[in-house]
């Protein structure tokens, strides 16, 4: 697994032994950046169930102004602080810009406001159920108002939430095929 695109293109990003992370391919990474284009320059970014922090990097190395990282797995936070000084280092850019909060997105407290672009990529087998509740106690305080929430999820789910809606998804339909869906604000 590595960075797509950028400035740290090419960068090899550390993942934890196990499955209780599961890592955002790259294939995927790049039809999700490709869709966004240079919408990303200047972004504030929160990365929600962060891992490696594969989502969250790509932007740093795409240009987004900052970027906030959540995850409370021990092994997912250490892979996560190697692979942001990675990049930070490689697209000479300073530490401010990116931040880790050590917190359960279900119960998440307050870790800024205003994020143009909210990246999660929870346990599958907790999106069924907990999405909604994802929205209204992590998304709906961190978003800013033109606010874009992007949601890997498999292709098989089509979640409906209450104030958002699916503007586009990204990836083949089927049980076991990893999408990106993207949210907008309704209205």
């Amino acid at each position: 697994m590595r960075i797509t695109g950028g400035k740290a293109r090419g960068i090899t990003l550390k993942a934890p032994k196990g499955e209780s992370t599961r890592p955002a391919t790259d294939r995927m990474r790049e039809a999700v950046f490709s869709s966004l284009g240079s919408s990303i320059v200047d972004c504030k970014v929160a990365d929600l169930f962060a891992g490696t922090g594969s989502y969250g990097l790509e932007t740093l190395s795409r240009g987004a102004a900052s970027a906030t990282f959540v995850e409370n797995d021990r092994a997912a936070l250490a892979c996560l602080k190697q692979n942001i000084h990675a990049v930070l280092r490689s697209c000479n850019l300073d530490a401010s810009i990116a931040s880790i909060s050590s917190q359960d997105v279900y119960t998440l407290r307050p870790c800024g406001a205003g994020f143009d672009l909210i990246f999660l990529d929870p346990p599958y087998a907790t999106i069924a159920t907990g999405l909604a509740r994802i929205f209204e106690s992590a998304v709906e305080p961190l978003a800013a108002d033109a606010a874009r929430a992007l949601v890997e999820l498999p292709g098989n789910l089509n979640p409906e939430i209450a104030g958002w809606e699916l503007t586009r998804r990204i990836g083949k339909a089927g049980k076991d095929k990893p999408t990106v869906a993207i949210f907008e604000r309704a209205g």
